[in-house]
């Protein structure tokens, strides 16, 4: 039986990117995306935006935290994962998140103005970002709560 686990969003940066070195040495970026849709309905104008929380690792994510701002439209690809941490209290917390396999710049920041329409950082001959280092640990047979 064949799986699939594959994300596509196009949104904006609602941060900076927070990059942090790890303990061997890799590099993780979390970005907060905001993606948007609008309806009319009864004559008014509707609209429902969705945060996403993405991941993405080693040289991809330096690249992100260099280049990357608030207001920044991005087109990212990759895969859902859970994860499971203890909080303060001792109580078992999961989140569910984007780990980015690619990141593609998509015109300038809302509101700054740029010749450059678009910056690949995903795929392209310029970049290889396939190692993108140890991903956070995740135990299968933990309890997820849905």
């Amino acid at each position: 039986m064949m799986s699939v686990n594959k994300v596509i969003i196009v949104g904006r940066l609602g941060a900076d990117p927070e990059v942090k070195a790890i303990g061997s040495g890799s590099t993780v970026a979390r970005l907060n995306i905001a993606t948007s849709e609008s309806w009319v309905k009864d004559g008014q104008r509707q609209e429902k935006t969705e945060w996403h929380r993405v991941t993405v690792w080693g040289k991809l994510a330096e690249i992100c935290g260099k280049h990357l701002s608030k207001g920044r439209q991005v087109y990212v690809e990759g895969k859902l994962q859970t994860r499971q941490w203890e909080d303060q209290q001792g109580a078992k917390r999961y989140t569910t998140e984007i780990v980015a396999s690619t990141v593609q710049f998509l015109g300038a920041a809302s509101g700054e103005r740029s010749s450059s329409t678009s910056s690949s950082m995903g795929g392209g001959d310029d970049f290889n970002f396939n190692d993108f280092g140890p991903e956070p640990s995740f135990n299968s047979n933990d309890e997820i709560p849905f």
